[in-house]
């Protein structure tokens, strides 16, 4: 009868957990090896790598904020499952991003960004928002100190956007015949919308109490009742919307589709010549519709070029759809992401 010390039976058994864990790293890749892998390549605080290079928890954050912000949407007015699509989406945004970072630098390429493409960039970001107040005040939100910041994030988006175009064949070219097949498959939805010509008198509650900001605003009203001052006088004195300020708070002819839901329900239901205060989650506003038109159908020449830059545009973002994912097939190797966004 064999008899064994507790010594031995102790080193027996560290001896069988340290084959264990051998084998399990080194030989069958079990499921101890996977998991110190997971923990390597991907703390709580990596999502993904590309080519080596982390993407950090912090980045992801921000990413997700600012395409929900692009969608005039925010983290917390969305559904913890849409928060969860949207993650995802940031994250492969992201990733498709770092790939062709990588791609532009293995060219070797020097692609310019004139000040005239950022300024229209911009303007067209601006047009989102009711006033530079506005995006300036969502942008700090964002984590985007000021406006060169901004400029040098979307300097880097349209240096991506040209390589792609470079390199995809996305610089398309619409027919004629092209277009007026798409005219008369879709004319009902080329009617100018109905309009109207609006001004306003802009008094922000983001720094100030709602009582003080519509004190100004009930005061102005009497004076332009009464006739005391015009429009445009006291927009130059009280407005804080410096893009209409020194134009007599004008706005111009706006849709419905370029005013916030919450302005343009009461703006196209005032009457011509009624200055009325509105109330919107920035603050309030003395509102005056001057003119109205009504929705107005269009012949094919009138909307030929709204229809090119159409089509152009759908085009260019299929062949860019196609190039992203080629990139990405041809670069899976260097990808790695964790199990939480697979």
């Amino acid at each position: 009868m064999i008899h064994l010390s507790k010594t031995t039976v102790f080193l027996t058994i560290t001896g069988a957990v340290i084959a264990y864990i051998v084998g399990d790293i080194f030989i069958f890749n079990g499921p101890l090896e996977k998991k110190l892998t997971l923990e390597k390549f991907f703390p709580l605080e990596i999502p993904a790598r590309v080519a080596g290079q982390p993407i950090t928890q912090s980045q992801l954050d921000r990413a997700t904020r600012e395409q929900l912000w692009l969608e005039g949407k925010s983290v917390e007015s969305i559904s913890p499952a849409d928060l969860k699509i949207a993650r995802k989406s940031a994250l492969n945004q992201l990733i498709d991003d770092e790939l062709l970072n990588l791609e532009i630098k293995s060219c070797g390429e020097q692609i310019p960004v004139s000040e005239d493409e950022l300024n229209e960039r911009i303007r067209r970001l601006a047009g989102r928002f009711e006033n530079k107040s506005a995006l300036e005040s969502a942008m700090k939100t964002q984590g985007i100190p000021n406006e060169q910041s901004l400029r040098n994030r979307l300097s880097t988006d349209i240096q991506r956007e040209k390589f792609i175009i470079q390199r995809s064949g996305a610089a398309v070219k619409i027919s004629d015949d092209a277009a007026r097949q798409w005219f008369t498959e879709h004319q009902g939805s080329l009617d100018l919308p109905e309009r109207v010509q609006v001004r306003h008198i802009f008094s922000p509650t983001l720094d100030r109490p709602q009582e003080e900001a519509k004190r100004k605003l009930d005061e102005a009203l009497v004076m332009l009742t009464a006739k005391k001052k015009d429009f445009a006088t006291l927009a130059k004195e009280l407005s804080e919307d410096p893009s209409s300020r020194y134009r007599g708070g004008e706005l111009g002819w706006m849709s419905r589709s370029r005013l916030p839901d919450e302005f343009s329900a009461t703006v196209f239901s005032l009457e011509i010549n009624s200055p009325t205060l509105i109330r919107t989650k920035l603050g309030w506003h003395l509102v005056e519709v001057t003119g109205h038109q009504a929705t107005e159908p269009r012949n094919f020449e009138q909307a030929k070029p709204e229809i090119l830059a159409a089509l152009e545009t759908i085009q260019r973002r299929d062949a860019i759809a196609r190039f992203r994912a080629s990139l990405r097939n041809s670069r899976a190797f260097s990808i790695e992401i964790s199990d939480e966004f697979k």
